[in-house]
């Protein structure tokens, strides 16, 4: 029972950090899927503009939620800087699923919706989801401990100025 204990005050935030990360993302997934397949399939927008769309609408919910909830323990390095940061590193994690759909529908030939729900919002989701907790870590939340994180008196400098 120990060893479980100490796996869990060794990794206890990352734990929470995925879990909450997790909720969000499930959240913004379906957010995003229903987006895409009604703007796709029932308005009849292309494919990729569709996912597109979808994907923007999704991140900034996932931002606010991200930035208040599964990371709100960590530094706060300004909103314009995160934002512009964590639409970057989205439209990445877009690239990714519109890679996936772009081969599906454009290489492959599959135009049915399983095929290309499939490939958007199962691969690409999934490879997009990885890069995207990777580098929101990384590059949007810091650790409140980061070196590159100015200290609190330039921190009080910079805000009263």
């Amino acid at each position: 029972m120990s060893l479980v204990r100490t796996v869990y005050d060794r990794f206890g935030v990352l734990i929470h950090e995925i879990a909450k990360f997790g909720i969000v993302g499930a959240f913004n997934a379906v957010l995003d899927i229903a987006l895409f397949n009604v703007l796709h399939f029932q308005v009849g927008i292309g494919p990729l503009t569709s996912k597109t769309l979808a994907v923007t609408v999704a991140a900034t919910s996932s931002y606010f939620m991200n930035r208040h909830w599964s990371f709100a323990h960590r530094a706060r390095t300004g909103i314009r800087r995160e934002y512009v940061l964590f639409i970057i590193l989205s439209g990445i994690g877009l690239g990714i699923a519109l890679t996936c759909l772009g081969f599906t529908r454009y290489v492959l030939g599959r135009t049915d919706p399983l095929s290309l729900n499939i490939a958007a919002n199962v691969v690409g989701l999934v490879l997009g989801t990885l890069w995207r907790f990777w580098s929101f870590k990384r590059w949007v939340f810091l650790p409140a401990t980061d070196p590159d994180l100015p200290s609190p008196v330039e921190a009080a400098i910079t805000t009263t100025t």
